[in-house]
């Protein structure tokens, strides 16, 4: 009986300890979820609602660039990209097979998109496709239901109306690089495109514009269900530009694909009118991503349509860069430019046997300044260049611009090289006269870019003020409409110690367009308009003594700048063309620059430099908006306040 009793005590025992150990698993089971459900309820309250919400970005349009009449150079179209999840996908392989023969993507598409999903969060929808065709849009919309973790968007893609008009100033955009994603995390989150080149590039903060989104509720297969809240972003500002398409169009058009530059200028306010750079090319397949054999074949391409000529480009200023030496001569007391000298045809500096050639082998007699600059000769600047020597020569060409950017608002632009002391000690090498003489006639290791030359003369044409170039004219907010003129800015003046110097020579280089035997006199005919010029050869190979060169030899460069109207020019223009030899190539610059002259104080040219299927592409294009007509009368009223105190 007594261990009977010692065994129910020991059982009751084991169960109060039993329901006791329940007990207070029970409560601390209680208190858990107590801590969870009222402690803790926002928290995870938040959490269950990022499973179901998301933000999603909103990317901004894009801000237009115009012409300064309001014709479009770069706009926006609609276009749908197709974008996967990878994480709400069961089977990727799979989907990837699926849509390949919905959409028709190709191996190009898929490694972007592996490469996609190797660097980036798989909850993303990253893109698998950009510029869905309209019948590829029909098919995958029609199929999207059975596709789980797949989305369709439409979004809003770069184009530029025009192909490769104005690309040199336009620039292009295309898509962001990882590199540039990663060193602007939080700049560029959202944004698939950003600018290359040109404006697009400097420019990209003010056209890119403010990134939006919206709170989102989706499905556990990646669906939408509803939107929970938008917050729209900014559209990128509209840009207007100094230029004018219809001037852009003809020059490269009369260029019909020749390699060469050539920039309009106005010397009051430095607003460039045309900067073309020759041949161009489409900037379009760059948007959504040029493929590699057709990068190629803009890359391998001789004639360097991805070149900038008009900025960067290298050359030889010839004869073109007389005037400039005229003006340092000007500025000294022994120059005197009435006084005549001799011109056989050859000279050779006093006690060197060495013979330095005058482009035409007989000579041009006894001749001044103004003869000089008008059949352009080279003996008379031999003997000006000997007596100036070189460090004048390059003071002079260094207030000019030269040797240096002119800090025009686009990227990429050269500085050109001027043989200052400085320079040659750079280069470790011993200068010799003979090395001064020929920079004279501005061959040697004297270059200069189309722009740089444009800006000089417009120095001399602006009275000796530097105005710097500039492309953007104005910028548009386009909620507000408010619109900022972009201000002129002078440089320092060229410093000139004879009076008047500049009439002078402007004086002088009239006789170049309008002499008998002036080197442009070709374009002087029917023009109701004085002009002022100066044209240039640069040989590009040397012939040695005996007169047998071997190697091949390439056509000199053909160089002409031009002002008008003379004496108060509203318009300067540089023109290069390369390898254009003497002949009827030569003469091209001068009609080129005619037709910008024509353009901008007429309002025409000739049907001869501007055919008619040009004619008529560019009047179609020229519709303008209502929001481009609004500006373009308020510039009309306006930017004779910036113009005038520039003046």
């Amino acid at each position: 009986m007594s261990q009977e009793s010692e065994e129910r005590q020991l059982f009751a025992a084991r169960v109060r300890v039993a329901v006791g150990a329940a007990l207070v698993l029970l409560l601390v089971l209680v208190g858990r979820l107590a801590y969870i459900q009222i402690g803790r309820h926002v928290h995870y309250v938040t959490l269950a609602r990022d499973n179901l919400t998301r933000p999603v970005p909103l990317p901004p349009a894009r801000g237009l660039i115009l012409d300064r009449h309001g014709v479009v150079l770069a706009s926006n179209f609609p276009a749908y990209t197709v974008s996967i999840a990878p994480r709400a996908v069961p089977h990727l392989t799979q989907m990837l097979t699926r849509l390949k023969g919905l959409i028709g993507l190709d191996n190009r598409d898929l490694q972007r998109f592996r490469h996609e999903v190797q660097t980036r969060d798989s909850a993303d929808f990253l893109p698998l496709r950009r510029n869905l065709t309209s019948v590829e849009t029909a098919r995958l919309a029609a199929h999207l239901p059975e596709l789980p973790g797949v989305r369709l968007q439409a979004q809003l893609r770069r184009n530029y109306p025009l192909d490769g008009l104005a690309d040199a100033v336009v620039g292009y955009v295309g898509p962001i690089t990882m590199a540039e994603a990663a060193h602007h995390v939080r700049r560029y989150a959202g944004f698939h495109d950003v600018g290359q080149t040109g404006i697009e590039r400097l420019y990209q903060r003010d056209l890119m514009g403010h990134m939006g989104y919206k709170d989102v509720e989706e499905n556990a297969r990646g669906r939408l269900v509803r939107v929970l809240k938008r917050v729209p972003g900014r559209p990128g500002d509209n840009l207007y530009l100094t230029i004018s398409a219809q001037m852009q169009a003809v020059a490269e058009q009369m260029f019909k694909g020749r390699r060469g530059a050539a920039v309009a200028l106005n010397p009051r306010t430095g607003a460039v009118l045309a900067l073309v750079s020759s041949p161009t090319y489409n900037p379009n397949p760059f948007v959504l991503g040029i493929s590699r054999r057709r990068y190629a074949k803009l890359t391998d391409n001789p004639r360097g349509p991805l070149d900038n000529r008009a900025l960067n480009g290298l050359y030889p200023p010839g004869s073109s860069i007389k005037p400039f030496y005229a003006y340092a001569a000007l500025q000294t007391r022994w120059f005197h430019p009435h006084r005549r000298v001799l011109c056989r045809g050859t000279w050779h500096i006093p006690g060197n046997n060495h013979i330095f050639h005058d482009w035409l082998p007989w000579g041009m007699g006894r001749i001044g300044l103004e003869k000089a600059l008008e059949e352009s000769s080279d003996v008379y600047f031999y003997k000006l260049a000997y007596r100036m020597g070189i460090d004048r020569m390059a003071r002079y060409l260094e207030d000019f611009g030269f040797g240096h950017v002119t800090g025009i608002d686009l990227p990429g632009e050269s500085a050109g090289t001027v043989p200052t002391p400085q320079w040659i000690q750079a280069h470790d090498s011993p200068w010799y006269e003979g090395e001064t003489i020929i920079t004279g006639i501005g061959q040697g290791p004297l270059l200069v870019t189309p722009l740089q030359l444009a800006d000089a003369m417009a120095t001399l044409a602006n009275h000796g003020v530097r105005m710097r170039p500039y492309v953007v004219r104005a910028v548009q907010n386009p909620l507000t409409k408010a619109v900022h003129y972009e201000k002129p800015r002078a440089d320092p003046p060229i410093p000139h110690h004879r009076p008047n110097s500049d009439t002078l020579l402007v004086d002088d280089l009239t006789h170049v367009i309008s002499g008998s035997l002036g080197t442009a006199h070709i374009i002087a005919h029917r023009l109701p308009y004085a002009v002022a010029g100066k044209t240039g050869t640069a040989q590009l190979w040397s012939a040695p003594a005996n007169g047998k060169y071997k190697g091949p030899r390439l056509h000199s460069d053909a160089l002409f700048t031009a002002m008008a109207p003379v004496p108060d020019p509203r318009i300067v223009v540089a023109v290069v063309l390369e390898h254009a030899g003497f002949g009827l190539h030569s003469a091209i610059p001068t009609k080129i620059a005619r037709a910008l002259i024509n353009l901008d104080l007429l309002g025409h040219v000739h049907v001869r430099h501007a055919p008619k299927t040009l004619v008529a592409r560019f009047a179609k294009e020229r519709r303008l908006s209502a929001r481009a007509q609004t500006l373009e009368a308020r510039t009309r009223r306006a930017p004779s306040r910036s113009e005038d105190q520039a003046g």
